[in-house]
């Protein structure tokens, strides 16, 4: 008898470890695994929260994973995130996805449309809209300018080779600065704190109507690559490229969603490579053989 009860007992703790882990206690979903998606600091981070944290809701409900939002304080921040693999995937620009492929490896997978349907974005130069003395790029020969990060596309390098390839150095300026944000940018211009500043065409578009104006704009800029880690799973991969390739901005309840998300992702999105990045790295040549160093 008493064999038997520690034959029936040992068949049962067998039986209790024997069964797969599927949820911690009755009823609730099995966890699943945690993806760290990070962005590069184009505005103040409780507008960042703001705009980002509805695209990390519709991943996490339309793959298998879960998506966190980690925000960087600066550009600088998200390269040592990606390279630490506290995120695997993030939105970078065009110098910051160059500088993290030359650190460590990484890959682009996709990029933002703009509201034309087309894979570009611009740096645009603005100015306060009652400042008559300011009305095309030449008047900036003299006056102060802001510009955004050193490692942005849109508001450092862009800018610059715009200034340069128009014949305006830095020594024509009587003043610039490096700010972290784009909007803290276009909020220095309102504020008089400098004449003029260069942003992403989204904040300029923004503040138009809060009393800015729009005094030139840059060539096309490559969209801003989403990149992902080298090591990152190919599961993980074609579960966000497929659940981010499926949106359609003529479709109404996708373009509904999307209005609630940042204006870079709101028009859907196209498969990145390598080599629309080019132009990036053409933009860094031309600075460099003018003296300018880009970071």
């Amino acid at each position: 008898m008493k064999l038997r009860y520690v034959f029936v007992s040992l068949f049962v703790i067998a039986t209790l470890y024997a069964q797969p882990a599927v949820c911690s206690e009755e009823g609730k979903a099995p966890a699943r695994d945690v993806v760290y998606f990070s962005a590069i600091t184009l505005y103040h981070p409780i507008v960042m929260y703001q705009r980002y944290q509805p695209l990390m809701d519709y991943l996490t409900k339309n793959t298998p994973y879960k998506f966190e939002l980690k925000l960087s304080q600066d550009y600088r921040d998200i390269i040592n995130f990606l390279k630490s693999n506290k995120v695997q995937v993030a939105l970078l620009g065009g110098v910051t996805y160059l500088e993290a492929k030359k650190e460590f490896g990484v890959i682009p997978i996709l990029k933002p449309l703009g509201q034309d349907g087309k894979p570009f974005y611009r740096c645009v130069f603005i100015a306060r809209a009652s400042n008559n003395k300011i009305n095309s790029l030449s008047d900036l020969n003299g006056k102060s300018v802001a510009f955004a990060s050193r490692l942005s596309t849109s508001g450092g390098l862009a800018p610059l080779y715009h200034l340069y390839s128009h014949g305006i150095t830095l020594n024509a300026l009587s003043r610039y600065k490096n700010l972290k944000y784009h909007d803290s940018v276009a909020r220095e211009v309102l504020r008089g704190n400098f004449d003029a500043g260069a942003v992403i065409d989204s904040v300029a578009n923004r503040f138009k109507n809060r009393g800015l104006k729009i005094i030139d704009v840059s060539k096309p800029i490559p969209g801003l690559p989403i990149v992902v880690r080298a090591d990152l799973s190919p599961k993980i991969i074609n579960a966000i490229k497929s659940a981010l390739l499926s949106l359609d901005y003529n479709n109404q309840e996708h373009r509904k969603m999307m209005a609630l998300w940042d204006e870079e992702f709101r028009y859907g999105f196209a498969e990145a490579v390598d080599e629309d990045y080019e132009s990036v790295r053409e933009m860094i040549h031309f600075l460099a053989a003018h003296g300018v160093k880009i970071p």
